[in-house]
Protein backbone atom coordinates (compact mmCIF):
# COMPACT_ATOMS: atom_id res chain seq x y z
CA UNK A 1 0.00 0.00 0.00
CA UNK A 2 1.05 3.20 -0.70
CA UNK A 3 2.00 6.19 1.92
CA UNK A 4 -0.88 7.97 0.57
CA UNK A 5 -3.51 5.37 0.12
CA UNK A 6 -2.10 4.17 4.16
CA UNK A 7 -3.05 8.01 5.09
CA UNK A 8 -6.67 7.67 3.96
CA UNK A 9 -6.92 4.35 5.36
CA UNK A 10 -6.01 5.71 8.74
CA UNK A 11 -7.92 8.55 8.47
CA UNK A 12 -11.31 6.72 7.51
CA UNK A 13 -10.74 4.12 10.38
CA UNK A 14 -10.06 7.43 12.81
CA UNK A 15 -13.56 9.20 11.37
CA UNK A 16 -15.36 5.88 11.86
CA UNK A 17 -13.88 5.40 15.24
CA UNK A 18 -15.94 9.03 16.49
CA UNK A 19 -19.41 8.33 15.18
CA UNK A 20 -21.75 7.49 17.92
CA UNK A 21 -23.82 5.10 16.23
CA UNK A 22 -26.94 5.64 18.23
CA UNK A 23 -27.25 9.13 16.11
CA UNK A 24 -27.06 7.84 12.95
CA UNK A 25 -30.74 7.27 12.77
CA UNK A 26 -29.50 3.04 11.59
CA UNK A 27 -32.04 -0.01 12.84
CA UNK A 28 -31.07 -0.92 16.50
CA UNK A 29 -28.52 -3.72 16.27
CA UNK A 30 -27.76 -6.31 19.46
CA UNK A 31 -24.62 -7.19 18.19
CA UNK A 32 -21.75 -6.55 20.59
CA UNK A 33 -19.65 -3.75 19.25
CA UNK A 34 -16.18 -5.13 19.11
CA UNK A 35 -14.48 -1.35 18.31
CA UNK A 36 -16.21 2.18 19.31
CA UNK A 37 -17.91 4.30 16.33
CA UNK A 38 -19.77 2.45 13.01
CA UNK A 39 -18.78 -0.87 11.39
CA UNK A 40 -18.00 -0.34 7.79
CA UNK A 41 -21.29 -2.10 6.33
CA UNK A 42 -22.82 1.17 8.64
CA UNK A 43 -20.51 3.95 7.15
CA UNK A 44 -21.64 2.18 3.70
CA UNK A 45 -25.09 2.00 4.17
CA UNK A 46 -25.30 6.03 5.61
CA UNK A 47 -23.58 6.69 2.38
CA UNK A 48 -25.55 4.65 0.15
CA UNK A 49 -22.83 2.62 -1.59
CA UNK A 50 -21.59 -1.09 -1.37
CA UNK A 51 -19.97 -2.46 1.49
CA UNK A 52 -17.23 -4.16 -0.20
CA UNK A 53 -16.39 -0.75 -2.39
CA UNK A 54 -16.47 1.21 1.12
CA UNK A 55 -14.32 -1.32 2.62
CA UNK A 56 -11.69 -1.12 -0.60
CA UNK A 57 -11.55 2.57 -0.22
CA UNK A 58 -10.88 2.13 3.62
CA UNK A 59 -8.42 -0.47 3.04
CA UNK A 60 -5.95 1.96 0.56
CA UNK A 61 -6.99 0.23 -2.34
CA UNK A 62 -6.54 1.84 -5.71
CA UNK A 63 -9.98 3.75 -6.16
CA UNK A 64 -11.35 6.83 -7.16
CA UNK A 65 -14.89 7.89 -6.32
CA UNK A 66 -16.97 10.47 -7.79
CA UNK A 67 -17.01 14.35 -5.53
CA UNK A 68 -20.88 12.63 -5.14
CA UNK A 69 -20.00 9.24 -3.26
CA UNK A 70 -17.34 11.47 -1.21
CA UNK A 71 -19.72 13.83 -0.11
CA UNK A 72 -21.70 10.75 1.03
CA UNK A 73 -19.11 9.47 2.85
CA UNK A 74 -18.64 12.64 4.48
CA UNK A 75 -21.69 13.11 5.87
CA UNK A 76 -22.00 9.36 6.59
CA UNK A 77 -18.76 9.78 9.06
CA UNK A 78 -20.10 13.23 10.20
CA UNK A 79 -16.91 15.22 8.78
CA UNK A 80 -16.53 18.74 9.43
CA UNK A 81 -15.48 20.84 6.58
CA UNK A 82 -12.05 21.13 7.10
CA UNK A 83 -11.92 17.17 7.37
CA UNK A 84 -14.62 16.68 3.93
CA UNK A 85 -11.37 18.92 2.44
CA UNK A 86 -8.80 16.49 3.97
CA UNK A 87 -10.90 13.63 2.22
CA UNK A 88 -10.89 15.00 -1.19
CA UNK A 89 -7.16 15.97 -0.62
CA UNK A 90 -6.27 12.08 -0.08
CA UNK A 91 -8.55 10.79 -1.89
CA UNK A 92 -7.69 13.00 -4.94
CA UNK A 93 -7.41 12.23 -8.43
CA UNK A 94 -4.71 12.11 -11.22
CA UNK A 95 -5.02 16.14 -11.97
CA UNK A 96 -4.79 16.71 -7.85
CA UNK A 97 -1.60 14.27 -7.75
CA UNK A 98 -0.12 16.10 -11.10
CA UNK A 99 -0.76 19.12 -9.32
CA UNK A 100 0.68 18.06 -5.98
CA UNK A 101 3.91 17.28 -7.73
CA UNK A 102 4.33 20.09 -9.08
CA UNK A 103 6.93 21.99 -7.72
CA UNK A 104 5.99 24.90 -5.59
CA UNK A 105 6.49 28.18 -6.43
CA UNK A 106 8.86 30.48 -3.87
CA UNK A 107 6.82 31.72 -1.05
CA UNK A 108 7.44 35.68 -1.22
CA UNK A 109 5.33 38.16 0.55
CA UNK A 110 3.98 41.02 -1.47
CA UNK A 111 5.57 44.42 -1.04
CA UNK A 112 2.09 45.93 -0.51
CA UNK A 113 1.34 43.57 2.44
CA UNK A 114 4.56 44.01 4.29
CA UNK A 115 3.55 47.80 4.19
CA UNK A 116 0.16 47.22 5.56
CA UNK A 117 1.83 44.68 8.26
CA UNK A 118 4.31 47.57 8.99
CA UNK A 119 0.89 49.74 9.37
CA UNK A 120 -0.55 48.19 11.95
CA UNK A 121 1.66 49.62 14.52
CA UNK A 122 -0.77 48.74 17.32
CA UNK A 123 -1.56 44.84 16.58
CA UNK A 124 0.37 42.11 16.28
CA UNK A 125 1.20 40.75 12.84
CA UNK A 126 2.58 37.32 11.26
CA UNK A 127 2.25 35.79 8.26
CA UNK A 128 2.76 32.48 8.15
CA UNK A 129 3.08 30.53 4.21
CA UNK A 130 2.76 26.40 3.25
CA UNK A 131 3.90 24.25 6.36
CA UNK A 132 3.77 27.00 8.57
CA UNK A 133 7.12 28.68 7.12
CA UNK A 134 7.24 32.08 8.91
CA UNK A 135 7.30 34.48 6.14
CA UNK A 136 7.24 37.80 7.70
CA UNK A 137 6.27 39.74 11.34
CA UNK A 138 6.06 42.87 12.55
CA UNK A 139 7.56 44.24 15.65
CA UNK A 140 4.74 44.09 18.29
CA UNK A 141 3.93 40.37 16.74
CA UNK A 142 8.05 39.77 17.47
CA UNK A 143 8.08 40.94 20.85
CA UNK A 144 4.66 38.74 21.70
CA UNK A 145 5.80 35.87 20.17
CA UNK A 146 9.52 35.35 19.43
CA UNK A 147 11.92 37.19 16.96
CA UNK A 148 12.03 34.45 13.96
CA UNK A 149 14.30 36.79 11.90
CA UNK A 150 17.19 36.13 15.17
CA UNK A 151 16.78 32.31 14.08
CA UNK A 152 18.56 30.39 11.33
CA UNK A 153 16.32 30.25 8.39
CA UNK A 154 15.37 26.45 8.24
CA UNK A 155 14.37 27.06 12.00
CA UNK A 156 11.81 29.82 10.68
CA UNK A 157 8.29 27.56 11.09
CA UNK A 158 5.96 28.18 13.58
CA UNK A 159 5.07 24.31 14.37
CA UNK A 160 9.15 23.78 14.73
CA UNK A 161 9.12 26.68 17.52
CA UNK A 162 6.08 25.32 18.76
CA UNK A 163 7.52 21.82 19.79
CA UNK A 164 10.94 22.19 19.95
CA UNK A 165 11.36 25.84 21.72
CA UNK A 166 10.82 25.84 25.44
CA UNK A 167 10.59 29.04 25.71
CA UNK A 168 7.33 28.78 22.96
CA UNK A 169 5.75 26.37 26.21
CA UNK A 170 5.94 29.13 28.91
CA UNK A 171 4.58 31.15 26.48
CA UNK A 172 1.66 30.19 26.39
CA UNK A 173 -0.74 29.50 29.15
CA UNK A 174 -2.63 26.73 26.99
CA UNK A 175 0.27 25.62 25.26
CA UNK A 176 -1.03 21.63 25.07
CA UNK A 177 -4.41 22.90 23.32
CA UNK A 178 -2.51 25.42 21.22
CA UNK A 179 0.27 22.83 20.06
CA UNK A 180 -2.81 20.02 18.67
CA UNK A 181 -3.74 22.74 16.69
CA UNK A 182 -0.95 23.11 15.03
CA UNK A 183 -0.78 19.18 14.55
CA UNK A 184 -4.39 19.49 12.85
CA UNK A 185 -3.57 22.38 11.13
CA UNK A 186 -0.33 20.70 9.36
CA UNK A 187 -1.88 17.83 9.05
CA UNK A 188 -4.56 19.00 6.88
CA UNK A 189 -1.55 20.86 5.05
CA UNK A 190 0.10 17.73 4.64
CA UNK A 191 -2.79 15.95 3.22
CA UNK A 192 -3.27 19.32 0.79
CA UNK A 193 0.68 18.62 -0.44
CA UNK A 194 1.14 15.01 0.37
CA UNK A 195 4.30 15.31 -2.31
CA UNK A 196 5.91 18.22 -0.83
CA UNK A 197 9.69 17.39 0.76
CA UNK A 198 9.69 19.79 2.79
CA UNK A 199 6.38 18.97 4.49
CA UNK A 200 7.46 15.48 4.80
CA UNK A 201 10.98 16.58 6.04
CA UNK A 202 9.39 18.56 8.59
CA UNK A 203 6.97 16.05 10.18
CA UNK A 204 9.36 13.32 9.72
CA UNK A 205 11.61 15.66 12.07
CA UNK A 206 9.45 16.88 14.77
CA UNK A 207 7.81 12.93 15.08
CA UNK A 208 11.57 12.34 16.28
CA UNK A 209 12.43 15.36 18.48
CA UNK A 210 8.84 15.74 20.30
CA UNK A 211 7.11 12.59 22.21
CA UNK A 212 3.36 15.01 22.07
CA UNK A 213 3.67 15.79 18.15
CA UNK A 214 4.84 11.64 17.04
CA UNK A 215 1.48 10.90 19.30
CA UNK A 216 -1.22 13.76 18.19
CA UNK A 217 0.10 12.90 14.96
CA UNK A 218 -1.23 9.44 14.75
CA UNK A 219 -4.45 10.21 16.04
CA UNK A 220 -5.08 12.12 12.23
CA UNK A 221 -7.31 14.60 13.59
CA UNK A 222 -7.71 17.53 11.55
CA UNK A 223 -8.90 21.05 11.79
CA UNK A 224 -8.67 24.33 10.74
CA UNK A 225 -8.94 26.72 13.12
CA UNK A 226 -9.65 30.77 11.40
CA UNK A 227 -10.15 32.47 14.73
CA UNK A 228 -10.18 32.21 18.57
CA UNK A 229 -8.40 32.83 21.87
CA UNK A 230 -4.76 32.50 22.93
CA UNK A 231 -4.09 32.85 26.51
CA UNK A 232 -0.30 34.32 27.16
CA UNK A 233 2.30 33.87 30.02
CA UNK A 234 4.25 36.60 28.81
CA UNK A 235 8.01 37.48 30.58
CA UNK A 236 7.55 41.18 30.05
CA UNK A 237 3.73 41.83 30.26
CA UNK A 238 2.23 39.01 32.28
CA UNK A 239 -0.72 37.20 31.52
CA UNK A 240 -2.73 38.15 28.79
CA UNK A 241 -5.48 36.87 26.34
CA UNK A 242 -5.66 38.09 22.53
CA UNK A 243 -7.89 37.24 20.39
CA UNK A 244 -6.79 36.61 16.87
CA UNK A 245 -8.67 36.41 13.36
CA UNK A 246 -7.00 34.61 9.93
CA UNK A 247 -6.83 36.38 6.94
CA UNK A 248 -5.96 33.98 3.73
CA UNK A 249 -4.99 36.49 0.72
CA UNK A 250 -6.89 35.58 -2.70
CA UNK A 251 -4.13 36.32 -4.66
CA UNK A 252 -1.80 33.88 -2.60
CA UNK A 253 -4.22 31.00 -1.08
CA UNK A 254 -0.72 29.61 0.52
CA UNK A 255 -0.12 32.59 2.80
CA UNK A 256 -2.41 33.42 5.60
CA UNK A 257 -2.32 36.80 7.61
CA UNK A 258 -2.78 36.47 11.31
CA UNK A 259 -3.60 39.36 13.35
CA UNK A 260 -3.61 39.50 17.15
CA UNK A 261 -6.25 42.09 19.10
CA UNK A 262 -7.50 42.60 22.59
CA UNK A 263 -10.61 44.82 23.56
CA UNK A 264 -10.92 48.11 24.58
CA UNK A 265 -10.70 49.17 27.98
CA UNK A 266 -9.58 45.47 29.38
CA UNK A 267 -6.27 44.77 31.57
CA UNK A 268 -5.20 42.69 28.41
CA UNK A 269 -5.47 45.63 26.17
CA UNK A 270 -3.18 47.44 28.52
CA UNK A 271 -0.52 44.60 28.51
CA UNK A 272 -0.40 44.74 24.80
CA UNK A 273 0.00 48.92 25.03
CA UNK A 274 2.56 48.20 27.48
CA UNK A 275 3.98 45.38 25.17
CA UNK A 276 4.11 48.17 22.14
CA UNK A 277 5.99 50.54 24.14
CA UNK A 278 8.44 48.28 25.17
CA UNK A 279 9.40 46.75 21.99
CA UNK A 280 10.90 49.40 20.25
CA UNK A 281 13.60 48.80 23.15
CA UNK A 282 15.11 45.55 22.89
CA UNK A 283 14.93 42.34 21.16
CA UNK A 284 12.31 40.15 22.41
CA UNK A 285 15.19 36.95 22.86
CA UNK A 286 16.79 39.53 25.23
CA UNK A 287 15.38 39.47 28.51
CA UNK A 288 14.76 43.45 29.78
CA UNK A 289 17.50 43.81 32.60
CA UNK A 290 15.70 45.87 35.72
CA UNK A 291 18.55 45.05 38.11
CA UNK A 292 20.83 48.13 37.14
CA UNK A 293 17.93 51.00 37.58
CA UNK A 294 14.47 49.35 37.86
CA UNK A 295 12.33 52.21 37.95
CA UNK A 296 13.89 54.57 35.45
CA UNK A 297 13.51 51.23 32.82
CA UNK A 298 9.96 50.71 33.84
CA UNK A 299 9.25 54.59 33.84
CA UNK A 300 10.62 54.70 30.07
CA UNK A 301 8.85 51.88 28.57
CA UNK A 302 5.91 53.33 30.78
CA UNK A 303 5.42 56.97 28.99
CA UNK A 304 6.85 55.54 25.82
CA UNK A 305 10.48 56.87 25.76
CA UNK A 306 11.51 55.19 23.17
CA UNK A 307 13.63 54.60 19.92
CA UNK A 308 12.35 54.51 16.03
CA UNK A 309 10.24 51.30 15.66
CA UNK A 310 11.67 48.83 13.43
CA UNK A 311 10.11 47.98 9.93
CA UNK A 312 8.38 45.25 8.92
CA UNK A 313 11.12 42.31 8.61
CA UNK A 314 10.77 39.34 5.63
CA UNK A 315 11.89 35.81 6.06
CA UNK A 316 14.52 34.97 3.93
CA UNK A 317 12.98 33.13 0.72
CA UNK A 318 13.20 28.91 1.59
Amino acid sequence: MSERNQELADFLRRARSQVDHTRTGLPVDERVRRVPGLRREEVAQLARVSSDYYTRLEQGRPITPSAGIIDAIARALDLDDAGLTHLRHLIGGTDTIAQQRRTPRMQRPRHGLLQLMEALDTVPAMLLGRRTDVLATNQLARALLTDFDAMPAKDRNYARWMFLAPEARDLFADWEMQARVVVENLRLEAGRNSHDPATQALVGELTIASSEFAAWWQEHRVFQRTHGDKRFHHPIVGDLTLQYETVTLPGDPDQTLFLYTAEVGTKHRDALNLLNSWAPTARIQEPLDLSANPSSTIDDITHGRTTKRAPVREANDR
